[in-house]
């Protein structure tokens, strides 16, 4: 079972790369400015998100809001 789980993700990781390749490959016309600052801005934004997601995950986690209720 294993065996046939490393199999499949090398499979997957197979396909990614030649997609990958196959995308970066194609002739046509470069991103144009709009493009590298739609993208420099969705970049920042996924960063912000996700360092914002990690602020909360910590507090809650000091502040003791992850622990089980408990009772009385």
């Amino acid at each position: 079972m294993r065996t046939l789980l490393v199999i499949l993700l090398l499979g997957m990781l197979a396909a990614v790369g030649y997609f990958a390749y196959s995308a970066m490959s194609v002739e046509g016309d470069p991103i144009p400015t709009e493009g590298y600052v739609a993208l420099a801005l969705g970049a920042g934004f996924s960063v912000i998100v996700g360092v914002g997601l990690m602020v909360l995950l910590f507090f809650s986690s000091r502040r003791g809001y992850d622990e089980p209720p408990h009772f009385k």
